[in-house]
């Protein structure tokens, strides 16, 4: 009897272990290799039926007939922002452990409409990836809107991720649920600018060393190592620059680097100026700005702007005359902060009007 009851509930756990097999998609699918889809970002095609990215910022864009829109994507992928037709965009998970198709839109007046889609959060540890669209039955993607001419990089830490952006209290750890890239400086005047950005950013990263290293630094994760993949932490492709070639780089780093007292400056400034060359041997068109802030003060805000603005000084004594400055308004708290002391979404809000009032005449972007 005994050996009945074991044998009836081993059988239980096997088949309350196996996933339940669910009714298919139904409408037209959509694969990722569409013609008339329109990518944004570093994203590896490597397998094209399941593009990979993690940095946040990647966009996926599309025009598409009928009535109703499905998403498809990796189970565990993460957060996007979605947007349809210019209207108010709304975040969407795909946190389940087994859900791979969202619903983004239903009941749209039948014809034409666009929808954009950005993944907000860093994915390096979830490993996203996009598996096409579901649509009405019959219904077609058309091709996507023309992407904006005016072109820049973001190069960054938290800041430029949106870590703890969406939240209201400073002792509030990392999560995914309040990180928005949607919502950062970076995105925020982008959209003002009326521009297209790819982002290449991690929580945490330094120039010449990683958050809390040690004082000689940690070349195997900065960003000096990191620029040159597709995908944070995959040395399994590296990047092709001819993708894309920005008119501007602003790059956001150095606040890791000098956060605990154990930090050398003069590894700093020899970082900064070699990440400067290989920014510039990979862009030798753009505008390369260095940004500082906003979350840094005191003693290591002003070694943060003296270092950098000697970097600046000696490229152009160099003879690259194309590299500038730009310091944030260091974040008091009067605008709240968001999780760890990151900048909130009201401080993103004035970091983007600070950064497109400089951006505007330096680019001529009127």
């Amino acid at each position: 009897m005994k050996r009945i009851v074991f044998l009836m509930l081993s059988v239980v756990a096997v088949f309350s272990a196996a996933a339940s097999t669910t009714r298919p998609v139904t409408g037209t699918v959509i694969n990722p290799t569409d013609s008339c889809i329109q990518y944004v970002g570093r994203i590896c095609f490597s397998n094209p039926m399941r593009p990979r990215f993690t940095f946040p910022g990647t966009q996926i864009i599309a025009r598409f007939t009928g009535s109703s829109l499905k998403m498809m994507a990796k189970p565990r992928s993460g957060y996007f922002m979605a947007q349809i037709d210019g209207a108010e965009p709304f975040k969407v998970s795909f946190m389940g452990e087994r859900d791979s198709v969202v619903t983004l839109a239903t009941a749209l007046p039948q014809g034409c409409h666009d929808v954009r889609l950005m993944y907000v959060i860093e994915g390096y540890e979830l490993k996203p990836d996009f598996r096409g669209f579901v649509l009405d039955a019959g219904a077609k993607l058309l091709p996507a809107p023309a992407l904006p001419q005016r072109t820049i990089e973001f190069i960054g830490n938290s800041i430029t991720c949106g870590y703890g952006n969406e939240s209201i209290e400073m002792s509030d750890p990392f999560e995914y649920e309040t990180e928005n890239h949607y919502f950062t400086y970076a995105q925020i005047a982008t959209r003002d600018l009326d521009a297209v950005a790819h982002v290449v950013a991690r929580s945490g990263i330094g120039v010449y060393r990683s958050y809390d290293g040690p004082k000689t630094g940690t070349p195997d994760n900065v960003m000096t190592t990191e620029y040159l993949y597709t995908n944070l932490y995959d040395r399994s492709e590296k990047w092709d620059f001819a993708r894309y070639q920005p008119q501007l780089v602003c790059i956001n780093l150095g606040t890791n680097d000098l956060s605990t007292n154990n930090y050398d400056t003069k590894l700093l400034k020899q970082a900064y100026k070699r990440f400067l060359a290989q920014v510039r041997q990979r862009n030798p068109h753009a505008k390369i700005v260095y940004l500082c802030g906003s979350m840094l003060n005191g003693k290591e805000l002003d070694i943060a702007r003296r270092i950098l603005d000697e970097v600046v000084a000696e490229a152009r004594k160099g003879g690259d005359a194309e590299v500038y400055r730009f310091d944030f308004t260091p974040q008091t708290g009067d605008l709240y902060y968001g999780a760890s002391w990151h900048p909130s979404l009201w401080q993103h809000q004035k970091m983007a009007a600070e950064l497109v009032a400089f951006l505007r005449p330096l680019m001529k972007w009127f």
